[in-house]
């Protein structure tokens, strides 16, 4: 498995690489910097998993859980994505928003990656007001299908 590429000067988010004046083989920065830009510009992840999958097609991304193995053995919580047959591995930063085809919701990252809880819709009490309840349920709905919640 090919080491990450540490680039001496570079982006401080995540670390494209930046281009010096007269540079030689210029292509090999930028196109690492598009591979970066590719990767991360609306992330989605095809899920969690702590070893990389079989057959994994080129832009695929996943979340490396711990313990991480095979090629992605040291890479715990970083974003594996799949680019020109290697993996490369992005750390995630505050602010990330990933959408995860396996559950089909958006996942936040803020020192870690939060995902909101399913909210059960209104029921019991004493004095039930059908309008209200039914407001309610259709704006868990709208925002269940947004992917803000998971289905309950």
């Amino acid at each position: 498995m090919p080491e990450p590429i540490s680039f001496t000067s570079a982006s401080p988010r995540f670390h494209l690489p930046l281009l010096f004046t007269g540079q030689a083989q210029k292509e090999f920065f930028v196109n690492e910097a598009h591979a970066l830009t590719d990767a991360l510009l609306h992330l989605a992840i095809e899920g969690q998993a702590s070893a990389a999958p079989l057959a994994p097609d080129d832009g695929d991304c996943w979340l490396v859980l711990a313990p991480a193995t095979g090629d992605w053995a040291g890479q715990d919580g970083m974003i594996a994505c799949r680019q020109a047959g290697a993996w490369l591995f992005v750390t995630p930063r505050d602010g990330m928003r990933a959408f995860n085809r396996a559950d089909g919701q958006d996942w936040r990252y803020a020192d870690g990656w939060q995902i909101a809880a399913a909210i059960a819709s209104p029921a019991g009490g004493t004095t039930i007001d059908s309008e209200a309840r039914t407001a309610i349920d259709a704006i868990l709905l709208a925002l269940t299908q947004a992917g803000i919640l998971p289905p309950v």
